[in-house]
Order: C-alpha cells, then sequence, then structure tokens
C-alpha cells in the first residue's frame, strides 16, 4: 500500500464527481415531487414481481429478439463490470494495486477474464447498435422528435462505453507486460499485449497508470452525464416499473372531483348551493394543462423514458401518418420539467409563471385527439412506462376545463345527455329500426 498525492488527488475526483451527481440528481428528484401524490404502494409483492422480471429481467425487451439480446449484454456488462470498478475504486482510495488478486487467487483470474469477454461482447453490441441507427437507418430512430440532441446523445453515449471498455482492455494488456504482474495472463488483452512489448518497464508502468485514470475518470465523467441524458433510465427502471400501473391496461381512473360531486349529487342532506368553508383548499384543476397538474408517477415515466421509440413503432396513430408519437410525449413532459425546473433554480425555489405550458406549448391538441387509447404504446414500453395516462388527463382538461373537443366529441357527449346513448336518436323512437 502506498498512499500519496495520487491518491488525495483521485478522492478529491471522486468526491467532486460524487457532489455535482448527487445535486443533479435532487433536482431530478425535486422535478418529479412537482407532480400530484398519487398511492402507487399497493400490491407490494406483485411490484416486485414486476420490477424483478421487467426492469432487472429485461422480459419486455425480449420482444425483439437481436435488439433484445444486444442490449441484454449491455446491460448485464454495466452491471458485472461494475464490480471490477469497485476493485478500482478501493485501489484509488487506499493507494493499493489489484487488492483482491492476491486473496482470490485464480478465482481473481477467471473473473477478469469473464470480465474481459463481457467487455468485447459489450463493444460488438455497441458497434452493432450504432450500424443499426447510422448505416441500416432504423425508422423509429429517425422520427421528428429525434432530430438533433436526442441522436446525437445515443451515438455518444455507445461511443463512450466502447472507449471505456477498450481502456480497461488496455490496462490489463500493458500489465501483462510487466516484469512481475500481480495477475494474469488474461482471456482477451494477452492478444493485445505485443503492441505494449517494446517499451521500457517505466514506460508501461506510464501506460498503466493514463488508462487506469482514464478509465475511471471516463467512468465518473459517464455517471455525471447520466441525469442529462435519456441513459438515466439506468437508475430510474427499476423504481419506474416497481411503481407502474398493476390495473387493467384498459381501465381509466375517475377524476376525484368529479366523483366527489356525483357523490354530493346523491346525498339528499347536500347543500349544492352552500359556500365552501373559508379554510376550504382552492379547487383542483380538472385535467391537466402543465406538468405540475400530473401525478408524480407520470413525471418518474417522462425521467424513465428510454427513447427507444417502440411505443411509437406501435403506435396505430403515427402508422397511419398522424402527428401524435407516444415517444414525444414523454420527450416533451420532460422538457417542459426541466423548463419548469429551471425557472425554480433561477427564482430561489419559487415558480414563477413563465406563460407556458405542457399543453400547446410542447404538446399539441391534434396529437392528443389521435391517440385511439389503444394501449399499444403501454404495451411496448420496455420499463413499464404509461404515455396514454399523461394524454387522457390533457385531454380531460381540454373537455372539462375549456370544452374544447372535437366536433365529433361534443356532439356524442350532448346525445349521452340529452338521449342516455351516443346516437342522435330519442329514448322512444330507439326500436323503430324493427319496423322498417
Amino acid at each position: 500500500m502506498h498512499f500519496g498525492i495520487s491518491n488525495l488527488l483521485f478522492i478529491a475526483c471522486l468526491a467532486v464527481a460524487g457532489w455535482y451527481f448527487g445535486r443533479n440528481v435532487s433536482k431530478i428528484k425535486r422535478n418529479i415531487n412537482l407532480g400530484k401524490d398519487i398511492d402507487r404502494t399497493d400490491n407490494a409483492p406483485e411490484r416486485w414481481k414486476t420490477m424483478l422480471k421487467v426492469a432487472f429481467g429485461q422480459s419486455k425487451m425480449q420482444a425483439r429478439p437481436i435488439p433484445g439480446l444486444l442490449h441484454f449484454v449491455v446491460y448485464a456488462g454495466f452491471l458485472l463490470i461494475n464490480i471490477e470498478v469497485a476493485e478500482i475504486l478501493i485501489d484509488g482510495i487506499l493507494g493499493t494495486h489489484r487488492i483482491l488478486a492476491e486473496p482470490l487467487g485464480n478465482l481473481y483470474t477467471g473473473a477478469i477474464n469473464f470480465f474481459e469477454v463481457l467487455a468485447v461482447l459489450v463493444i460488438l453490441a455497441c458497434v452493432a447498435f450504432l450500424i443499426r441507427r447510422n448505416v441500416m437507418k432504423i425508422d423509429r430512430f429517425h422520427k421528428p422528435e429525434m432530430k438533433g440532441w436526442p441522436f446525437k446523445d445515443a451515438n455518444l453515449i455507445l461511443i463512450i462505453e466502447i472507449v471505456l471498455m477498450m481502456a480497461l482492455l488496455k490496462m490489463n494488456a500493458v500489465e501483462a507486460n510487466f516484469e512481475n504482474p500481480v495477475a494474469g495472463p488474461f482471456a482477451v488483452s494477452q492478444f493485445l499485449a505485443p503492441f505494449f512489448a517494446g517499451y521500457s518497464q517505466d514506460a508501461l508502468h506510464v501506460f498503466e497508470r493514463v488508462f487506469w485514470w482514464f478509465h475511471i475518470l471516463g467512468i465518473l465523467f459517464f455517471l455525471n452525464y447520466l441525469p442529462f441524458s435519456k441513459h438515466f433510465h439506468i437508475i430510474l427502471a427499476f423504481p419506474n416499473t416497481w411503481y407502474s400501473k398493476l390495473e387493467p391496461k384498459g381501465q381509466f381512473e375517475n377524476l376525484e372531483a368529479v366523483t366527489n360531486e356525483v357523490k354530493m349529487m346523491m346525498d339528499p342532506s347536500a347543500d349544492p348551493y352552500a359556500s365552501p368553508p373559508a379554510d376550504a383548499p382552492a379547487p383542483e384543476r380538472f385535467g391537466a394543462k402543465d406538468v405540475q397538474d400530473l401525478n408524480w408517477v407520470n413525471l418518474m415515466n417522462a425521467y424513465s423514458c428510454t427513447e427507444c421509440g417502440r411505443c411509437t413503432s406501435e403506435c396505430p396513430s403515427n402508422l397511419t401518418g398522424k402527428k401524435l408519437s407516444p415517444r414525444k410525449v414523454m420527450m416533451d413532459t420532460r422538457d417542459r420539467l426541466e423548463e419548469v425546473g429551471a425557472i425554480i433554480d433561477a427564482n430561489n425555489g419559487s415558480f414563477v409563471d413563465d406563460n407556458k405550458s405542457l399543453l400547446d406549448d410542447y404538446i399539441s391538441r391534434e396529437e392528443l385527439w389521435a391517440c385511439t387509447s389503444c394501449n399499444a404504446c403501454t404495451q411496448a414500453c420496455p420499463v413499464n412506462i404509461d404515455p396514454l395516462s399523461i394524454i387522457v388527463q390533457m385531454r380531460n382538461f381540454l373537455v372539462m376545463e375549456e370544452s374544447a373537443a372535437p366536433q365529433e366529441l361534443n356532439l356524442m357527449m350532448t346525445n349521452v345527455e340529452n338521449n342516455g346513448a351516443p346516437w342522435q336518436f330519442a329514448q322512444a323512437d330507439r326500436l323503430n329500426w324493427k319496423d322498417e
């Protein structure tokens, strides 16, 4: 063990990265908590089962076997290679070098061999994903909402993962040329070792430290890049699936305010003309116009979106050329929530109305009314996001606050109110067809 300036520098880098990551995550948590409260703690055993199956087991990803398998490789690599990262962190703090090699012996060599093979598989999977996005140009990756930063973000994260895996392999390859390597030879890096065979021992130790620092600083950078990227779903996929809707997908939720109104109408002792108590809270808005009107699960869904586009590729409205894209609904919700959060930060924790809202400024009415409520998007989402919930709540606002439903829907609701059915016939005339 040798503790020196290098270790102090590493601890400083780790502390700064941890503080910055914590600050950005706390902002995201604050933004999610801007949503209305909703109880999603019922049936805990089923929720744990759903999380293990969907988030940990990647069950819904396998609906498309090839990308599902590639994603599983990258996902497994992310989870398992972090074991080696844990050793690097310990070495950096304590001033040791491969602290687990001696106590684990051959088991350590076997583990590193496994990680190296996994690293190669991750590189191949990332290359395949880059080809799918940029050469094959699969349609769902090139929808209008994916232009600009979202498309670059996906490519950037794949390139970062390739670079990090290469740095890990090169670090091991350099050490294979040491006079007294701590461990090895390893399954993959031994084939890269000849590229460094002609250097002196001093130069090799410098190379090993350079790759070591590059790898760990790259991981710390990657960690702090996540809150600004769609890849934050790596963290939120687990709570998102745990808190996902367990009820049947076609089951709609009643508005509490409307339910209370109906209960009052059915109560013979209630006075419909009575003034509300002086300390009564202000009446809630029907439905949702802006992100603060949505519930916190909706907002967590927005941050959990992987932007994979499976929802949009399954949406019948999108497939028939309509403007609706469930992925865009989630991306717009996240963008508006980030904008609201920035306003709060700029005004010492208070939101100042900016005369904008999720409705109209981000999501158009045409998009909302194009939805068929078929739930294809919720079924396709690999992390159980529910775009339909946001769409329905915004429709509720349009209908109940602005009476701004399409003409066909207004006619149907008028018929239901007047005739007890969607058709424009009085109840007494409904059976006239049998006489024709």
